[in-house]
């Protein structure tokens, strides 16, 4: 059985990371999003994968050029209209029953194979959610599908679609009726469906996480984390001391005094030290630094990072070329952050910075800022509002 991955669109909500990379580029656990679905997908048999793509395409595809396993086959969605839409781009490469696929979302290779293994001709994978009018809600007898309501206003029900089908091969006659009139998004085509009285089953998900906000990063970090075993490579010098899981790539060195408490995982060609502590859970991407004396928590570091002596970095997202001076520190703690026209507070949130970013010494940034790629910050500046990319703070 092929699968459709849909992984064209942008992800606006997770700007400034999504200004260079589509969405499902954006790491966790110094992996793409999209190569956990790539992977899942293999490991329950698939070998063979239509991935619509758009935004950004060439970052995908020249991330995947060599990914062996599975045959990929590129489709390009040029206007990003919505989900079914996408999906159609990829009719002219099945001819039978396939799975589709989100590429911005984590899933199991255990819920695939449920859904391959049903014998329901149409299938959705549903999760429980504790927010679902944030989704499409399903409201389903004993396991059929009764009714899929996008986003409703009010908050009903607890279970949501994941987006994520068994779908047989007619379904586009119902795709290609609905984007005749203008309505593009697979949630109606379902809808559609069962209102024409198909049996749609579901399924359960075991594992299925989400992200919608640049926060969503670190809680997704922190959770997949725990599913990388312990391994070292490069230089550890002595009087490095390491607790739990920790994960370290090759031609990194570990300089001595370090204190690194796992889950953690530090990528290739990293130095690190003398006497930086590393916390759970955290992820330093490949060819980055961090000099000596810095504290860091909770936080994703993606690659070619160079921090500082004497820093403190809690709860953040620090994206790739980031150049950071001695003596930064972001506070963490509760935020309202604004996005899209709605207030969302935050428990514990510290800092998100996009790429290229420099930032002088001594530099404070408060709790759940968000500053724009490619910034310059002069040094002794207190940063207390977000902050557009390509700005100077002087």
């Amino acid at each position: 059985m092929k699968a459709v991955i849909l992984a064209a669109g942008e992800g606006k909500r997770l700007r400034p990371f999504t200004e260079t990379m589509p969405k499902v580029m954006l790491p966790v656990a110094n992996k793409p999003v999209l190569e956990y679905v790539f992977d899942a997908a293999r490991n329950c048999g698939i070998d063979e994968i239509v991935v619509v793509v758009g935004y950004k395409k060439e970052v995908i595809m020249e991330y995947f050029k060599n990914y062996k396993g599975i045959k990929i086959t590129y489709v390009i969605q040029d206007k990003q209209l919505g989900t079914a839409h996408a999906l159609l781009q990829a009719k002219n490469k099945l001819n039978d029953s396939f799975i589709a696929l989100s590429g911005d979302n984590i899933i199991d290779q255990n819920s695939i194979s449920k859904l391959i293994n049903a014998k329901s001709e149409y299938c959705i994978l549903i999760k429980e959610h504790p927010h679902p009018s944030k989704y499409g809600v399903v409201f389903i007898e004993k396991t059929i599908l009764k009714e899929l309501v996008e986003k409703p206003k009010e908050e009903l029900g607890k279970f949501i679609s994941t987006g994520i089908y068994k779908l047989p091969y007619e379904v586009f006659d119902e795709i290609e009726e609905l984007t005749s009139q203008g309505i593009y998004t697979l949630s109606s085509v379902i809808q559609s469906t069962v209102e024409k009285n198909k049996t749609i089953n579901t399924i359960l998900a075991d594992l299925w996480m989400d992200i919608v906000y640049p926060w969503d990063l670190i809680s997704v970090n922190e959770a997949m984390i725990h599913h990388f075993p312990a391994s070292t490579s490069g230089v550890i010098e002595k009087g490095v001391t390491m607790k739990g899981a920790v994960s370290i790539g090759k031609d990194t060195t570990i300089y001595s005094g370090c204190y690194i408490v796992g889950p953690v995982i530090i990528g290739s060609g990293c130095e690190i030290g003398p006497n930086a502590c590393i916390f759970p859970s955290t992820t330093i991407g490949n060819n980055s630094s961090i000099r000596p004396f810095c504290e860091i928590r909770n936080s994703i570091i993606m690659e070619d990072v160079h921090i500082n002596s004497s820093s403190y970095i809690s709860h953040s997202i620090i994206a790739k070329g980031n150049i950071i001076g001695n003596n930064f520190s972001n506070i963490t703690g509760e935020a309202t952050i604004e996005t899209e026209g709605e207030f969302k507070k935050i428990k514990n949130i510290g800092t998100m910075i996009g790429e290229d970013c420099t930032i002088g010494n001594n530099v404070v940034v408060e709790s759940g800022i968000i500053i724009g790629r490619r910034c310059e910050i002069e040094p002794l500046k207190k940063i207390s509002k977000n902050i557009p990319s390509e700005s100077k703070v002087m």
